[in-house]
């Protein structure tokens, strides 16, 4: 059977050269970082190429990366180790985030935090304007993510940011999506606290990384050793943060070549939807360039993935951390409010393995695989 793989927002194919620079590691390269002798210093020095190729890619101090288990653990990690470290009361978001983010913003709650969950418009973009209206000298952090995981919506980080610390809050952004598939300079994009995870990128899964520019006040949320100058007591997964920083060097490195490719098939990908009758694009035409979301009219965006992956084509029809629920995508639904058009919701993402011979496919196949299902 034909294949085609377009669930990269969910995660991407391992590159071969990361895996390349990973195996010594898993191998001969065993030691633990912390050890004083020379497996010790061998793996301790792969932890330490791995910073600074990550910190280079956002033009900071190796010093102002933190190592961690992935998106999830990063955006857990800003979100309640700033807010715990600030001693302000309230924080602001919008209802467009990853679950980790909005479900960190319910541990704060627990905790007897107060929360602000901004609406956005009707392609998933918060206004500066609103964000404005939200702010107080009570609130200590904004997270506002770079781009969106569903939709591809890109915010307005360096605006946004300049609000927050204009009320003396810090800023953070989930740029999961948007790393390496966008400029994210920390002087250039004012955030305080990025996070990235290395399997959205080729590289390995259950490894991430989060910016915390210096002098940020930070509490940590695991405690032990004291490892990542203490924002994440554990052992290093050495073979992991070197795959990591070998990902996020390929990748900033070949931005300017890959982009624009996979930019062009988005671009192909949303003309030939658009030509299915019934078809409601969500999210914007000029989203970052590897995700594509649209509703059909009809058609359950759940059962379109199993008839899709029956035909060999592999796509989502939400998140991949909320591929099980029953519930709508909330993403859909708050920039509509049309619980059928979000049920309905198809994710397309790309990644620089994509091939037009894999978008010709998809255009085969999508408006045959759709008609069929409206027929039932």
């Amino acid at each position: 059977m034909r294949r085609a793989y377009f669930d990269n927002g969910a995660t991407t194919a391992l590159d071969p050269a990361v895996l390349e620079r990973m195996m010594p590691y898993l191998a001969a390269e065993y030691g633990n970082p912390g050890s004083m002798h020379y497996l010790g210093d061998a793996a301790a020095a792969g932890v330490r190429t791995a910073r600074k190729e990550v910190a280079d890619t956002l033009g900071c101090l190796p010093s102002e990366i933190v190592f961690t288990s992935g998106g999830t653990e990063s955006d857990n990690l800003a979100v309640i180790g700033a807010m715990v470290a600030s001693g302000k009361r309230r924080a602001v978001t919008c209802a467009v985030e990853h679950s980790a983010v909005l479900e960190s913003f319910a541990e704060l709650r627990r905790r007897g935090f107060e929360t602000t969950v901004l609406g956005v418009d009707g392609e998933g973009r918060v206004s500066a304007g609103d964000l404005e209206a939200a702010m107080g000298p009570d609130v200590g952090l904004v997270s506002i993510m770079t781009a969106n995981n569903e939709i591809g919506t890109v915010m307005d980080i360096r605006g946004l940011a300049e609000v927050a610390h204009s009320h003396g809050a810090l800023f953070h952004t989930d740029a999961v999506q948007a790393y390496t598939k966008a400029a994210l300079g920390k002087d250039d994009q004012g955030f305080d606290l990025l996070s990235l995870s290395a399997h959205k990128i080729h590289g390995p899964k259950g490894v991430g990384a989060l910016f915390v520019r210096s002098g940020t006040p930070m509490a940590p949320t695991m405690f032990g050793g004291g490892q990542e100058n203490g924002l994440r007591s554990s052992t290093e997964n050495v073979p992991g943060i070197v795959g990591l920083g070998a990902a996020a060097a390929t990748g900033h490195a070949a931005m300017g070549r890959v982009v624009p490719k996979i930019g062009k098939m988005r671009k192909r990908i949303i003309e030939g939807i658009r030509e299915i009758p019934g078809s409601t694009m969500n999210g914007p035409a000029d989203g970052i360039c590897n995700i594509v979301n649209f509703s059909f009219e009809g058609v359950s965006g759940k059962d379109l993935v199993i008839a899709l992956s029956n035909e060999g084509i592999a796509a989502s029809a939400a998140a991949a951390c909320s591929a099980g629920s029953s519930d709508p995508s909330h993403v859909v639904m708050a920039i509509s409010g049309d619980v059928r058009r979000a049920m309905g919701a198809l994710r397309v993402s790309l990644s620089k393995f994509t091939t037009d011979a894999d978008v010709d496919f998809l255009l085969e196949t999508l408006p045959e695989t759709v008609a069929r299902m409206r027929k039932r």
